[in-house]
C-alpha cells in the first residue's frame, strides 16, 4: 500500500529524517511513536506531499506522491486544525467535502451515523463554527472528515490528544471497526503509548529521525516501549 524508499529531510546541516526503507501493507494499523523532535509529524507531512523530501520517495500504490495526484483519492488525513475550514460550521464543512468527493446526501448521512457516539451530541446541530468548538471537538470533526470518501489509508497525528476518556475509547473502537470492515490502513502518530499498543499491529519508534525499533510482536510492544521511555 505505502512504500518509503531512501527518504531524507535535511534542513541546513541537520538531517531531521532518515528512513532507508519502510513498507506498510493494506489493512495494517501502524503506530508511530517517539519523543518530541523525533520526526513523526515531518514524516506524515512528507507522506502527504505537504513537505518535500530532500531525497527519496513515498509511494502509494506504486505512485510517487510528489509527482502524481491519483493517490489523493485513496488517502485521508487529519494532522491539525489548520487542515479544516474553521470558519464553517461542521455541517457546512461536511457538505463541502461531500461535494468535493461527489457523494450523495445519503452517503454523507450514513458516514456521519458511524460517529454518533463519538460526537456525543456536541458537534452537529450546535450552531457553532468549527473554530468555536473545544479542541477535542475540533479534533472529532477532523477525524470524521479524514474518514470521509472511503479512503484506503488514513493518517492521524495525535488523534487521542484533547479527547476525554470516553471519546478515546470510542475512537479506538471506530478505528478497529473501520480497519476490519473495510480493510483500511491506519497510520497513527501518538504520545499515548497505551492506546497505540492496544490498537496497532505494528509500531515504529523514531529517534532523531531514525527508525530504531520496528515492533511487530504484540506481546513485546509494551515491554520494549516502556523500557525505552523509562516507564516504571
Amino acid at each position: 500500500m505505502i512504500k518509503i524508499n531512501g527518504l531524507k529531510k535535511i534542513y541546513g546541516a541537520t538531517t531531521v529524517l532518515n528512513i532507508p526503507g519502510l513498507t506498510i501493507p493494506k489493512s495494517q494499523c501502524f503506530g508511530l511513536v517517539g519523543n518530541n523532535g523525533a520526526g513523526k509529524t515531518t514524516l506524515f507531512r512528507i507522506m502527504l506531499d505537504l513537505v518535500r523530501a530532500t531525497e527519496g520517495e513515498v509511494m502509494v500504490d506504486e505512485e510517487n506522491v510528489s509527482k502524481g495526484e491519483q493517490w489523493k483519492t485513496k488517502v485521508g488525513a487529519y494532522l491539525d486544525e489548520n487542515m479544516l475550514l474553521s470558519f464553517l460550521s461542521p455541517e457546512e464543512y461536511f457538505t463541502a467535502l461531500r461535494k468535493i468527493y461527489h457523494l450523495s446526501e445519503q452517503d454523507l448521512n450514513l458516514h456521519l451515523e458511524k460517529f454518533t457516539d463519538f460526537f456525543n451530541g456536541e458537534i452537529l446541530g450546535r450552531k457553532k463554527y468549527i473554530r468555536d468548538l473545544s479542541k477535542g471537538n475540533i479534533k472529532k470533526v477532523g477525524i470524521a472528515a479524514a474518514m470521509l470518501g472511503n479512503p484506503e489509508a488514513i493518517l492521524l497525528d495525535e488523534p487521542f490528544e484533547n479527547l476525554d476518556p470516553s471519546s478515546q475509547i470510542r475512537l479506538k473502537k471506530l478505528i478497529l471497526k473501520e480497519k476490519d470492515a473495510n480493510q483500511v490502513t491506519f497510520l497513527i502518530s501518538s504520545h499515548d503509548l497505551n492506546h497505540v499498543i492496544e490498537i496497532c499491529d505494528r509500531i515504529v519508534l523514531l529517534e532523531k529521525g531514525e527508525m530504531i525499533k520496528d515492533l511487530q510482536e504484540k506481546n513485546a510492544m509494551a515491554e520494549e516501549l516502556n523500557a525505552y521511555f523509562n516507564v516504571s
